[in-house]
């Protein structure tokens, strides 16, 4: 009997509800070249890691790993990784090249632009995942999910969100758990009918400003003239904003588990780091899950210094000091390894969150193996901006060989990785920032 294809946005409907289907294999495209969406998501940490000399006696501290590409061993830091080996690459030399002579602390900025921040206002370009979400977004409710510990934008090199849009605007972070749920699950009748009126509203002011903009462009200079139509452009896409959310409005959010919703800590906040990171990363599994988005990046902590919420997260969690104390004093007694067990602690979490990818099956794989996670800090140890500490994590369903370490020449620019990434999300492009190819050692 031939299977019917269904719609991803079909939904059931009976005695006055409706309840959102999770993916099923026979909702594959109708092109027919994959069962299941194709993802990707970033996660940041600043100030480096652990990387005291191959042959000290602090050596198994070292974040990068031993041995050869298949055969590599890990350190104390990322053993918490093993049962996950066969599902990541770790990858050694790379950096963003035009970031480099950057101050120290300036380079979370750029994580995932690669540009150099310069001029008077440290103006930056487009952040690879809005790339990615301008092409894959209009699938999904969200285009993308912007998530962070300090949430909002910061200031330019002390950024406190990993996106920027297609005019290197900083892309507002959200960093409440209840926030994000309530986007992604809440929406009841009494939030349908505040979120209509809202939108009928923010669509009729739109529409003022823009017939309003016609009548003062015509008396205004050729320069003048240029800078209105920069702010109308940034209008134009509120204006598509709104109009996408109406669309949108009508289909049912996704339901959740009991006991979905009982692995939540939304309450948390800096003050529960361990709940709130968990969480976050909870949330993105569900976005992810539900499809309600194909696009994430958290900043788990931004370059702000003392002004970074998770700079106590440390403390709180019975570390030796501050992150800021600890990325310091890498290099002083027992540093090493007081930062070393933070950064075993944080790639813990990002194990977890991997593990919960790789324990949903999807299509004829795994959640992971549809999806690209990328994970690392734009530093390698806290002054240098070089080869930075990453982790590239599943892509198998995306033609990925995992269960690698890679090591790449110094020249050897980040944002060829970036180039990759769009590829195997099916988005055509020419390069990224300052790429030089794609980076076909990540096939294996």
């Amino acid at each position: 009997m031939r299977t019917r294809r269904l719609d991803r946005r079909t939904v059931l409907r009976g005695a006055g509800v409706a309840l959102a289907l999770p993916f099923l294999d026979c909702m594959a495209e109708a092109k027919g070249t994959s069962a299941a969406p194709k993802r990707f998501c970033s996660f940041y940490f600043p100030y480096g890691v652990s990387l005291p000399d191959k042959d000290s006696e602090h050596a198994h501290w070292r974040w990068f790993p031993e041995g050869g590409e298949r055969d590599f061993r890990f350190t104390k830091t990322l053993e918490v990784l093993e049962p996950l080996r066969n599902d990541i690459l770790i990858l050694e030399g790379l950096s963003h090249p035009q970031c480099r002579d950057m101050g120290a602390h300036d380079t979370a900025d750029t994580f995932l632009t690669g540009s150099k921040l310069e001029g008077r206002f440290l103006r930056n370009t487009v952040s690879v995942d809005q790339v990615m979400a301008a092409a894959v977004g209009h699938h999904t409710r969200y285009p993308s999910l912007v998530l962070s510990t300090d949430g909002g934008v910061g200031e330019p090199s002390r950024a406190s969100t990993l996106s920027f849009s297609e005019n290197g605007h900083p892309i507002p972070a959200l960093n409440s758990p209840r926030t994000v749920f309530n986007r992604l699950f809440g929406a009841g009748d009494g939030d349908l009918s505040r979120e209509r009126r809202s939108l009928r509203s923010s669509a009729s002011m739109l529409d003022r400003v823009v017939e309003h903009s016609k009548q003062v462009r015509r008396d205004l200079g050729a320069q003048d003239q240029a800078k209105l139509d920069e702010y109308l452009e940034s209008v134009r896409q509120i204006e598509e904003r709104v109009e996408r959310s109406q669309a949108w409005l009508e289909i049912p959010r996704p339901e959740l588990t009991d006991a979905d919703r009982e692995m939540l800590k939304l309450e948390a906040d800096d003050q529960a780091p361990k709940d709130l990171m968990r969480t976050m990363y909870d949330l993105i599994y569900l976005a992810f899950r539900t499809d309600s988005t194909r696009v994430a990046t958290y900043q788990i902590g931004s370059m702000g210094d003392f002004s970074s919420k998770a700079g106590k997260f440390p403390q709180l969690l019975g570390f030796a000091g501050t992150l800021h104390k600890l990325a310091h004093d890498w290099n002083k007694e027992n540093g090493a390894e007081e930062l070393g067990l933070w950064d075993r602690h944080m790639a813990g979490e990002f194990g977890a969150f991997l593990e919960r990818l790789r324990s949903t099956p999807e299509g004829e794989g795994t959640l992971l193996d549809n999806t690209l996670a990328f994970y690392g800090s734009s530093n390698s140890q806290t002054h240098n901006n070089k080869n930075y500490p990453l982790i590239l994590a599943g892509g198998r369903g995306m033609g990925l060989q995992p269960g690698r370490f890679l090591r790449f020449k110094e020249e050897t620019p980040l944002s060829n990785l970036f180039v990759t990434a769009l590829d195997r999300m099916e988005i055509p492009t020419q390069g990224f920032s300052d790429s030089s190819g794609e980076m076909s050692e990540l096939y294996g």
